[in-house]
């Protein structure tokens, strides 16, 4: 890639993760965005953003477990059946005419709920039955796999919705859940790393320095209303995408 647009393409790519580790989120459908505005070959697009992803939700990860953010009472039912679905996931490939549109409509209303919850104080919180988390984990899962995506832009907008459990602690899950999604889902889909671009790790610096700034700022130092507004703002850029892209 010349040079004229590889710098604003990095540039993109450290926006794009430092906006998204602010709530949780590792930024795998912001990167599938950046590529694709700068017209880069399609079937880069799952391995560089699973890779991504895989690199800045490690980041944001341990940012938020080191903040005490992190539940794991929350977390392990929905990622035991979400880590085989996600493999199975990345294994597969389907047609994206399908799932795309559905799957944006869902962030966008998601996004709109977040949005007009003005009301920031806490909540009381009950943890989801076993049966549904393991239902909804492999779910999302599967839909992480197929779409590229480590699932926890799906998965935090449920939770808080839900009442499932509190912003930050929402945000330390989703950032572990994206890991061990993320992960999977390029161990599924190991035939498409050799498609990785050769400019791959000047975005995985980019996305990691984003990443750092990012989850520092969202797990010590953003009040929960910018959390609020910020996540909704993510998540309309990941509707529109899918629905545009």
């Amino acid at each position: 890639m010349i040079l004229q647009l590889l710098i604003p393409m990095l540039f993109c790519t450290l926006l794009v993760a430092l906006l998204y580790s602010c709530v949780g989120h590792g930024g795998a459908s912001g990167y599938i965005a950046v590529l694709a505005l700068f017209s880069v070959s399609p079937e880069v697009f799952k391995p560089t953003a699973l890779t991504l992803n895989l690199l800045v939700a490690g980041i944001t990860t341990w940012s938020f477990f080191r903040a005490g953010h992190f539940s794991w009472r929350l977390f392990w039912p929905f990622a035991a059946t979400s880590i085989p679905f996600s493999f199975l996931g990345g294994y597969l490939t389907l047609p994206a005419h399908i799932y795309r549109p559905l799957v944006g409509v869902v962030l966008l209303l998601s996004a709109s709920r977040l949005l007009l919850q003005k009301n920031a104080a806490p909540v009381r919180t009950t943890p989801p039955s076993l049966p549904v988390a393991l239902v909804i984990g492999a779910a999302l899962g599967l839909l992480s796999g197929l779409t590229g995506v480590g699932g926890g832009i799906f998965l935090s907008p449920l939770l808080l919705l839900c009442k499932w459990g509190e912003l930050r602690e929402v945000s330390a899950v989703a950032a572990l859940f994206i890991l061990v999604n993320s992960c999977a889902g390029l161990l599924g889909h190991l035939s498409g790393v050799q498609a990785i671009p050769s400019y791959a790790p000047l975005m995985a610096g980019s996305a990691l320095l984003g990443g750092a700034i990012g989850s520092l700022l969202g797990s010590r130092h953003l009040p929960v209303p910018t959390i609020m507004r910020v996540l909704s703002l993510v998540l309309t850029i990941a509707g529109f995408k899918l629905l545009l892209v």
